[in-house]
């Protein structure tokens, strides 16, 4: 269960004032000392995440984070840590002294309600005092759940548990496949992974794992080979695979080996779906005819990996890009949570799969871009339309080839 990848939790936010229980919560939440719990308000600085398995729900991750109500150079630091939390909560914990709702948590509430997040709103140390009874009502007729709870000494955890299991998302509990849907029961994928500096050594990457487990899901049959032995394998079926799946950056060489009848895409088109929104990611692939010498793109990491010598999202796609343009583009790199709050001077983002990330932070970043109306797209997308063949890499989604084309048509 720990080993879950954070990508496949349910994220769950707790936000609220300093020194309000926030902490204390999720240590009954965990039966585990997780947070620090002080009198002194302003003890967490950073978020601080909890991995455990909230039954029915499955894999969650909890995110404890700083108070913010705070002031000076530090409580702005807490402060942008805590907002980037909101990026990628799919349910968030409001927790209050069960007598002090004011604008602050109206404040919170908002928030998530214009991210379309839900949220639980914990009175915590009702004990002391009660929340007032229009304010319950008032949460009631916005099916706002709340609970009563004294944290510190356990009460009302089931109650918030019983809150979280009605609250949580429906995409959450039926989360669109990788690739399982695609293909009928039976059929067999041939997935080509190239073995090369990035690879890790003696196993997988975790876009490679994750769609070997979705296709075992969906009972289809997974052969895997590297892009030299594409024609060995192909001549041992007794009739072609029902999908070929490659690495991205071998997307033109597997292309000239597969048979132009066979289906055949990246695992990052794959995780453009499965992880964000591919008809908007198709969009701004095509952004890409636009671009001129000189002009800003953004290329944005989701992990903080240890960029190697010709590294895909560092020197290989502004290599194919500044050829692609016949000329030098000028490229910004972020990893991480790091991401620029004003994208107006950016002609494109192109972001990685996001195969670390819940599926709400890269969805908050899609919308980002889209308020700044930047075109977003991912490596996948940028590669295959640099190579001349997203029409093919999204042969097997109708849907987002006919807008492709219609896009590509009318431009």
């Amino acid at each position: 269960m720990q080993r879950t990848p954070k990508g496949f939790r349910l994220h769950i936010g707790l936000f609220g004032r300093r020194n309000a229980g926030k902490s204390s919560v999720l240590n009954a939440m965990t039966r585990q000392q997780v947070s620090i719990v002080s009198e002194v308000a302003g003890t967490t600085t950073d978020p601080v995440e909890k991995p455990m398995e909230l039954l029915p729900i499955g894999p969650v991750l909890f995110i404890d984070t700083a108070g913010i109500d705070d002031a000076g150079a530090l409580g702005q630091l807490r402060v942008e840590k805590t907002r980037q939390v909101f990026d990628r909560t799919d349910v968030g914990i409001i927790v209050v002294d069960a007598g002090q709702w004011g604008p602050f948590e109206e404040a919170i509430l908002g928030e998530l309600k214009r991210r379309e997040v839900p949220a639980v709103v914990v009175f915590n140390k009702s004990d002391l005092s009660l929340p007032d009874a229009a304010l319950t009502d008032r949460l009631a007729e916005s099916k706002t759940p709340r609970v009563e709870m004294v944290a510190t000494a356990g009460q009302g955890v089931l109650d918030l548990r019983e809150a979280l299991i009605e609250t949580v998302p429906e995409e959450f509990i039926n989360a669109p496949p990788i690739v399982s849907d695609l293909i009928e029961p039976g059929e067999l994928v041939l997935l080509v992974v190239p073995i090369d500096l990035e690879a890790p050594k003696g196993r997988l990457i975790l876009p490679q794992v994750q769609t070997i487990r979705d296709l075992l899901d969906g009972d289809c049959c997974a052969l895997m080979v590297k892009e030299n032995g594409i024609r060995q394998a192909l001549a041992r079926l007794d009739r072609p695979p029902a999908l070929v799946v490659t690495d991205s950056q071998a997307f033109a060489e597997v292309a000239a080996r597969i048979p132009a009848d066979v289906p055949l895409t990246g695992f990052s088109v794959l995780f453009a779906r499965q992880k964000g929104d591919l008809g908007e990611l198709v969009e701004g692939a095509l952004a890409i005819e636009r671009l001129r010498p000189g002009d800003r793109v953004l290329v944005a990491e989701a992990c903080t990996h240890h960029p190697i010598s010709d590294d895909i999202g560092r020197e290989k796609i502004p290599r194919w890009l500044d050829e692609r343009v016949g000329g030098r583009l000028d490229f910004t790199t972020t990893q991480g949570r790091d991401f620029p709050e004003d994208l107006s001077g950016y002609q494109l983002v192109i972001h990685c799969g996001a195969c670390m990330w819940n599926r709400r932070a890269m969805l908050t970043r899609i919308l980002h871009c889209h308020q700044a109306g930047v075109p977003v797209t991912n490596y996948g997308l940028t590669i295959a339309y640099t190579l001349g063949i997203l029409d093919r890499a999204l042969q097997p989604f109708p849907a987002a080839l006919e807008l492709y084309r219609q896009l590509r048509d009318s431009s």
